[in-house]
């Protein structure tokens, strides 16, 4: 796994500071932003893992910005925890109402913070509300918009796929293969906040495997230009030799090596206008076998 990301959200530059330094000491990947709007652009950018979340910011407060964490669809997984100098009980319960995971009260023991978010993270993982290398929504997250959506009938699921993605772990190794995997998260985010809504959903369903819930008119958009800028734009993943030639070399087990091409996504598209669905089951099959169908098309072409 790489390292957990971490957006702190301070606007007491010193604390702010004091708190990135300790955290990427501990192998944290730290952002900070010193505004509410600056943490909810950060966010979009970038899904964090965890966000400590100061309750007095100079533009919106810290309520707000949990409350809009946690009213869209994208944002609304991410741990978060107060940090106030406030210590009133009313003010804790206001913030645990909208949804927040912890709260902890300044001055504090940083070594108490740590614990706090060193669980919080845990807990996510623990009960597959994210996976630990995207920090997207997983499993469980995952499996509630299906069942949420197969109520419903304006809603389109692609079921996206890295391929050759194996081959190129087995070339450049597994960290470089987490890097590919927060690209591809952040370029789909990037892709649906440029097609899509607010309320789009985007998971990682494992492995090489992306999930997005958009509606019907904005899926097609999204499924064509994913296709092209991640053909495009994975290439600096990989080095000037590899790229030059147009593949690379993967080994064989039994001695020697074999050409594999560089990663491309495919896709697979369902909704309710062209199918019925009985279960949710029926859902991520559908959708996989039109990703594998998308996937055989585009090699054989």
């Amino acid at each position: 796994m790489g390292k957990a990301r971490l957006l702190v959200v301070e606007d007491d530059v010193d604390i702010a500071n004091m708190l990135k330094i300790y955290f990427s000491g501990m192998q944290y990947d730290v952002e900070v932003a010193h505004r509410g709007r600056d943490a909810l652009e950060k966010t979009k950018q970038s899904l964090p893992h965890l966000i400590v979340l100061d309750i007095m910011l100079p533009d919106i407060d810290g309520y707000e910005v949990c409350r809009n964490l946690r009213t869209s669809t994208r944002t609304s997984h991410i741990p978060v925890i107060f940090l106030t100098q406030k210590d009133e009980r009313s003010d804790k319960l206001q913030g645990l109402e909208l949804g927040a995971d912890d709260y902890i009260t300044k001055p504090f023991d940083i070594e108490e913070l740590k614990l706090r978010v060193q669980g919080a993270i845990r807990r996510s993982e623990r009960e597959s509300l994210t996976d630990p290398r995207s920090g997207l929504p997983a499993g469980r997250l995952i499996e509630e918009q299906l069942r949420r959506i197969i109520r419903e009938t304006s809603w389109a699921l692609l079921d996206v796929r890295l391929n050759n993605f194996d081959a190129f772990k087995d070339v450049y190794g597994f960290v470089a293969g987490d890097d590919v995997l927060r690209f591809a998260a952040m370029m789909i985010g990037e892709v649906v906040d440029e097609f899509g809504t607010t309320s789009d959903f985007i998971g990682h369903a494992g492995g090489d495997n992306f999930i997005i819930i958009t509606t019907n008119e904005a899926a097609p958009s999204i499924r064509q230009r994913l296709k092209e800028r991640f053909a495009t734009e994975v290439q600096s993943h990989y080095n000037f030799i590899d790229r030059q030639q147009g593949f690379i070399q993967v080994p064989k087990a039994e001695g020697g090596f074999e050409k594999a091409g560089f990663m491309t996504f495919s896709a697979g598209l369902v909704s309710p206008s062209s199918h019925s669905f009985a279960d949710i089951r029926e859902i991520t099959e559908l959708a996989a076998d039109a990703r594998r169908q998308d996937a055989a098309t585009a090699s054989a072409a």
